[in-house]
């Protein structure tokens, strides 16, 4: 450990971030010559909501790189559902077991919080969603949390620590607002000191009325006004972002867009997209449930074998026309027009593929259409 309480790359890459009691047993089977050939599945036996967004594959790729086993899994940014493999390992038991850990925390995490992206993207009805929630994680696990949103559909990320090719997106701090004589220099200072690039939106709700803030705000430069704080005052949310719209219009400024954060929820994000321009979403995403994948054997020396509850055998997912999908047996033929989904990823050791987020997020981008109806 060094100077934060972080677990260093080195560290996961050699298996000592694990289970205690995956040591053991591989000390245990080490000394009984016990190593079988195995082959395991990642499923979800229930989600969040009807169905999530496949994220954190890179990881697991670069973790199991180098090691004696192969690897299928589906493509980064593919929708899945309960009970359907993700991800299949195959190879001898003592040489990835301490791995287990890493493996389903790379994938429950990632995929969390790239579903919980997807899922307020679509209740965004077409209104941009920006990664505010870097915030509410630890500081060392930034990149994954604005990559698996990138990837789940946002529009841009606040963390100056994103992945290269995610925009960038933020406004200004009510800090920045207090540190000035008056709202109106804070306002000026950032319209004309900002870079060119930089969108005005103008934070309208510290000290007073905020369809009086908006206002003024817009009268400053904005080319939009962030409302961040309504629920703290106690007031109809709805009614005050209709009162700040009413007024901006009348006075002049119906190009002003309104942005909205603080706190959104899902439904209030879909309660809001009517009268909403933007939506900066911290915690909703951030703080995303993990998706509670297990880890499971299905099949020892080649043969079906799974322990109670887990059914056996390696499988295959398929997409089928109308939007269907079907799990069968890997080695049963595949259906006349089904797609398989999980493809080799890992062979003996060598990486095949090296997961892109762009094409993951298009994957996502281009499913949420059909997925409308889905929850």
């Amino acid at each position: 450990m060094g100077r934060f309480l972080m677990v260093g790359e080195d560290a996961i890459k050699n298996g000592e971030c694990t289970d205690i009691y995956f040591r053991r047993v591989v000390e245990v089977m080490e000394r009984d010559g016990i190593n079988p050939h195995v082959t395991m599945e990642v499923t979800a036996a229930a989600l969040p909501d009807p169905w999530g967004v496949f994220c954190g594959l890179d990881d697991v790729i670069n973790l199991l790189e180098g090691l004696p086993v192969d690897v299928d899994a589906m493509p980064e940014g593919s929708i899945f559902y309960p009970n359907e493999p993700v991800l299949r390992i195959s190879g001898r038991y003592r040489d990835f077991a301490v791995y287990e850990t890493a493996i389903l925390g790379f994938l429950c995490h990632a995929s969390g919080v790239a579903s919980a992206a997807a899922h307020m993207k679509l209740a965004a009805g077409g209104r941009p969603v920006f990664s505010f929630g870097s915030r509410r994680q630890h500081p060392a696990i930034a990149a994954m949390i604005e990559r698996a949103a990138w990837i789940g559909g946002v529009d841009g990320a606040s963390n100056t620590c994103a992945p290269d090719g995610i925009p960038l997106a933020g406004t200004m701090p009510h800090a920045f607002i207090m540190c000035y004589p008056e709202q109106e220099d804070a306002w000026l200072a950032f319209a004309q000191g900002a870079g060119p690039e930089v969108p005005r939106i103008m934070l309208a709700d510290t000290f007073s009325d905020e369809t009086d803030e908006a206002v003024r705000a817009a009268a400053s430069g904005a080319t939009a006004v962030r409302l961040d704080t309504p629920r703290s005052r106690r007031g109809d949310m709805r009614a005050i972002v209709e009162e700040v719209r009413w007024e901006l219009d009348v006075n002049g400024y119906p190009d002003v867009k309104i942005f909205l954060s603080g706190g959104l929820s899902r439904a209030e994000v879909a309660a809001y997209r009517d009268i909403g321009d933007a939506f900066g979403v911290g915690g909703a995403i951030a703080n995303a449930p993990v998706i509670d994948f297990s880890m499971d054997i299905v099949e020892m020396k080649g043969r079906p074998y799974a322990k109670r509850g887990k059914r056996s055998s390696a499988k295959q997912v398929y997409d089928l026309p109308a939007g269907r999908r079907l799990v069968l047996p890997a080695r049963t033929p595949a259906p006349k027009g089904a797609v398989p989904l999980l493809a080799p990823c890992i062979k003996n050791g060598i990486a095949l593929v090296r997961p892109k987020m762009e094409d993951a997020r298009e994957r996502v981008l281009s499913r949420l259409s059909t997925l409308a109806g889905e929850g």
